[in-house]
């Protein structure tokens, strides 16, 4: 008899109790770009609160910023036979691989700020409507012109978006000279800070009306750190999402806007969708399902958290 290896015994195992727990309960895959940012997990909450009331499992891969491991993942939930995949940010156009796999074992799959494109089923938390007010409040509150740092992150399909938004609002405003700088995933906080330092460094008080932007508020919360040790109190800053950090950095003072994204309910919008999306089968049409947004400002904190206390929780 030939041998067989334990790690084999205990792969087949683990498969065959998989296979029957599957049986049981479909399994939605979610693959997110950062599973513990802020507003991933909201949404990942969101989509499990959802798949609990439908009777669903969920697994969660994290795929630390890397369309490799993206694509890695959501192949692997294809071979798992999952119900459904729910791929958080990463463009459509980055996870081909992926989709081609889901494809073929006839999963959908739906995007949260991936977009439509290719086989995606559904997206929503797509970056350009989202980034809008706050957009142009800080604009506004430049009053069109003066210096900004604009810290961007290319990889995620979302902060394109942002980013391509504001070149296009800014192009009424010559005035406005911009400095971008890319952050990572993970080490968003660190690089806020340190490309803040930098820019502070050429940019003294008195410099004219000077802003910091970041295409999530992560980034831009990073910076409120160099801002405070410094004590510089002349730089207005701007986020997107409005994750608990945000809107606390608001409540103090220390940042000055923030859009505010219903990740939990667009996680639990999505998935709530899949069971439709499943039934239509070859009939189904791509769509967007989008959440608003909801500006956030020291003028409207307090009203804000009367209407949502769990946005800080």
């Amino acid at each position: 008899m030939k041998f067989v290896g334990f790690g084999f015994l205990v792969a087949a195992a683990a498969m065959a109790g998989f296979q029957a727990h599957a049986a049981d309960k479909p399994l939605i895959g979610i693959v997110s770009i950062a599973a513990t940012e802020a507003n991933n997990v909201r949404y990942i909450n969101g989509a499990k609160k959802a798949a609990e009331e439908l009777g669903y499992d969920v697994s969660v891969v994290d795929a630390a910023g890397s369309a490799d491991q993206a694509n890695a993942a959501i192949q692997n939930f294809a071979q798992r036979s999952a119900f459904a995949i729910a791929d958080l940010v990463f463009p459509a156009s980055s996870i081909g691989a992926g989709l081609d796999a889901a494809k073929q074992a006839n999963i959908p799959v739906v995007t949260w700020g991936g977009g439509l494109g290719l086989s995606v089923a559904a997206t929503n938390g797509s970056g350009a409507p989202i980034a809008e007010p706050v957009i142009q409040k800080m604009i506004d509150d430049m009053g069109g012109k003066g210096e900004l740092l604009a810290l961007t992150y290319h990889t995620g399909e979302v902060c394109r978006n942002r980013e391509a938004l504001m070149d296009q609002m800014l192009q009424k405003y010559p005035d406005i000279k911009v400095t971008k700088n890319e952050v990572r995933i993970p080490g968003y906080f660190e690089d806020g800070a340190q490309y803040a330092n930098a820019w502070l460094a050429s940019h003294p008080p008195g410099d004219g009306k000077l802003a910091i932007w970041g295409c999530w508020d992560d980034p831009a919360i990073g910076a409120i750190g160099s801002l405070r040790s410094q004590s510089r109190d002349d730089v207005t800053v701007y986020g997107v999402n409005g994750n608990a950090q945000a809107i606390e950095n608001i409540k103090n003072g220390h940042m000055t806007a923030t859009a505010w994204e219903d990740s939990y309910t667009e996680g639990y919008n999505m998935i709530k969708l899949v069971a439709d999306i499943k039934k239509a089968g070859a009939d189904w049409k791509p769509k967007a399902v989008e959440v608003p947004a909801v500006l956030i400002t020291k003028d409207t904190v307090a009203d804000f958290l009367k209407q949502h206390p769990d946005a800080v929780q």
